[in-house]
């Protein structure tokens, strides 16, 4: 058994993916006492003085309570009622069963297995057939991105292996699961069933992998084998939480509307363009299952997910623009429940829906008619389909979600002024407390410091994400996420990574500043700049139109490439109108999403980064949106960016001799927009007017 520190318990659901390893807790209180401080410049205080954070209060010795967790157990308990089953590999998804990449404490299923708390991956799980001991005997696997190696190396157990997605040598987590199956069912001589519940995969996902195992099965070596994926509607995982900790309470929080003042389009529009495309793909009927699909259409937000305004639902719409809702109506207010009416959108009980699809399609059917389904419907959705249906790339939905209307990117320009302004009173704060005052902060309390300031502003809502507070090495996680009683001390004399954003009713922001406040080295001066440099490059970029965000990505990353570096991450993501801070159907990277056009409207990330292993970490985020250049050639329009985010780049960590005059003016220009609009908040000779003035100064 090994002991965990729960992280923030009286809100978490206790599962080992929520939990930070024990070994933390003497590193934590060493360094409360011990970091060195004496190398920061202009220090005009002492450091042993009353009422400072360096004062050790003994309320910040209770830390977190220690649990008692071991997947060994909770493995165990797995396989045996896969053999009930009779399930040889056990497939559990990340996703929940609208695929939300962020997911509600009771469908963190995979966390809850394997102990790894990061937001994308798959954990395999086999079980040794022929084993006839009394502890059922196999092999479990954890794949995730180049993303969360690290934080995936730091928090699994003995039990797990580390699947590498992506890197040189390692097999996918479909290749790693169907070979594991072959060797199982060669071994038994017995057909091996591969199951996965079918709600948390998409019906293309069951393509890929059943196209891969019949890929294998068909090799001569691997003949006699026999190897089927199966649909295990029962979530085994569900099955077994209870015999462990107790089940997170389902949401009981109230579902409200989002005006129009807010949103720039109401319901009646956005269903009848919805039905204008469905009826352009030849079908009559939509079965929309993304929660924020959801939200979107009915002008309707929740809070059912942590960061994502957005609520439990699904949601089938017919050619003559009726729509039916499946959700808790019982969390609606009076004026939700009337608005629904005005719209001619039936409500009916969430569980309900299976059958409805049902029916629905096989009305559909009769009338020889199709059904369109977006690509991100799961497969038990198709399984439960009667009639013929159609996947576009693109649900209809989404892609008319991603372009931003005028009331919504005014919106989202007063968001990021907002938060523009709450970052930089963080950031002067932090700097003085850290320089001038010498306290000890770590990486939470700097966060919590942040919050209070975003609190201030008119409208804010909750953040966007977990925010990312990383000092020193734990910046070079791509996804670090410090925890209450088990996170480091900012270290002044390290870098100081802040990724982090805001939902105000007006829209999602999100925001990554790297800063050093005491004396960088060159390397790092070196490498800030670098990462400026591509970043400024995509910022000033003019294209044509029809132009993908893939073919642009090497704009971000040529400096860096120049030099022989490069960051494993996507260079941008879509951003959602007080909506998910990831959103699709567009983006910048190789990913699939950024083979996508760009086109006017879109409201798009620009955050390049570098990063070192057990060193420091390096992003640079602003949000941007697409608009037109004004530049026509041949007939074709030239687009650009225009950018929304209102916080200074550190100035410290740039070497002006590497930039050219261009970047010295977008970056002057840049500075000289956030002085003009926000120091006029900022009251004369405080600590944040001063930070600010520094910060912009012309280069």
């Amino acid at each position: 058994m090994k002991k965990v520190s729960r992280a923030q318990c009286a809100n978490c659901t206790c599962s080992p993916g929520l939990l930070s390893r024990s070994n933390r807790r003497t590193s934590w209180l060493a360094k409360q006492v011990n970091i060195k401080r004496g190398s920061v410049s202009g220090s005009p205080r002492s450091l042993s003085r009353n009422g400072s954070v360096y004062t050790i209060d003994a309320a910040s010795l209770c830390l977190p309570e220690v649990k008692e967790v071991n997947t060994s157990d909770r493995l165990t308990r797995l396989r045996q009622l896969m053999a009930e089953y009779d399930v040889g590999v056990y497939i559990v998804p990340s996703e929940d069963e609208h695929q939300s990449e962020y997911v509600a404490p009771g469908d963190q299923k995979r966390s809850f297995i394997s102990g790894f708390s990061g937001s994308a991956g798959f954990a395999i799980i086999t079980r040794d057939v022929m084993c006839m001991n009394d502890t059922p005997e196999g092999l479990a696997a954890l794949s995730t991105d180049s993303r969360y190696f690290s934080q995936a190396t730091n928090e699994l157990d003995f039990n797990w292996t580390l699947l590498r997605q992506g890197a040189k040598d390692q097999p996918s987590w479909e290749e790693w699961a169907v070979l594991q199956a072959i060797n199982l069912s060669l071994d038994s001589g017995h057909k091996i069933s591969i199951g996965v519940d079918p709600r948390l995969i998409t019906y293309s996902l069951f393509q890929k992998f059943d196209g891969i195992i019949r890929e294998n099965l068909a090799q001569s070596k691997y003949s006699r084998a026999e190897v089927e994926l199966t649909p295990i509607a029962d979530n085994l995982i569900a099955n077994i939480w209870k015999e462990f900790e107790e089940e997170p309470p389902k949401p009981d929080t109230i579902i409200k509307l989002l005006d129009t003042k807010y949103t720039g389009q109401d319901v009646t529009a956005k269903i009848e363009n919805t039905v204008s495309i469905m009826r352009k793909n030849g079908c009559t009927g939509l079965v929309v299952s993304a929660l924020d699909e959801i939200a979107w259409l009915l002008n309707m937000r929740g809070s059912d997910i942590d960061y994502n305004p957005v609520f439990f639902s699904y949601l089938l719409l017919g050619a003559d623009n009726t729509a039916t809702l499946f959700a808790d109506n019982k969390r609606f207010d009076t004026p939700v429940r009337d608005f629904l009416q005005k719209h001619k959108v039936n409500v009916k009980p969430y569980e309900q829906f299976w059958t409805e699809l049902e029916s629905f399609s096989r009305d559909l059917n009769m009338k020889n008619e199709k059904l369109l389904v977006p690509k991100n419907a799961s497969w038990e959705i198709v399984r439960n389909i009667k009639c013929t249906f159609e996947q576009p790339l693109i649900s209809p939905i989404e892609d008319l979600k991603s372009v931003k209307n005028e009331v919504e990117l005014k919106g989202a320009r007063e968001a990021h002024f907002k938060d523009g302004r709450a970052l930089c009173r963080f950031f002067a704060w932090l700097e003085y407390e850290l320089k001038y005052n010498c306290e000890l902060i770590d990486e939470i309390q700097a966060d919590e410091k942040l919050t209070e300031f975003r609190k201030m502003e008119k409208n804010f809502i909750g953040l966007s994400f977990a925010s990312i507070s990383a000092t020193g090495a734990n910046g070079a996680m791509i996804h670090y996420k410090p925890m209450k009683g088990a996170c480091s001390v900012i270290n002044p004399n390290k870098l100081y990574l802040n990724d982090s954003g805001s939902q105000f009713l007006e829209g999602t922001t999100d925001v990554t500043r790297t800063v050093h406040v005491g004396v960088p080295t060159e390397d790092e001066i070196l490498k800030y700049t670098l990462v400026l440099k591509g970043h400024v490059a995509l910022a000033q970029l003019k294209f044509p139109e029809n132009t993908t965000g893939s073919s642009v990505d090497v704009i971000a990353r040529q400096y860096l490439w120049s030099h022989g570096l490069d960051y494993g991450h996507g260079t941008s993501h879509g951003v959602g109108a007080f909506l998910n801070v990831h959103e699709g159907p567009i983006g910048i990277g190789s990913r699939p999403s950024a083979s996508n056009k760009l086109v006017p409207g879109h409201l798009i990330s620009n955050e390049p980064g570098y990063y070192e292993d057990s060193e420091f970490g390096i992003r640079i985020e602003n949000v941007m949106y697409v608009k037109d250049s004004g530049y026509i050639c041949n007939g074709k329009r030239f687009l650009e960016f225009d950018t929304l985010t209102r916080v200074p780049f550190c100035r410290d960590l740039i070497k002006p001799e590497l930039l050219s005059p261009s970047e010295k003016e977008w970056i002057n220009k840049y500075h000289s927009t956030i002085w003009n609009e926000l120091s006029p908040s900022f009251v004369k000779c405080t600590v944040e007017y001063a930070w600010l003035k520094r910060q912009t100064m012309p280069f």
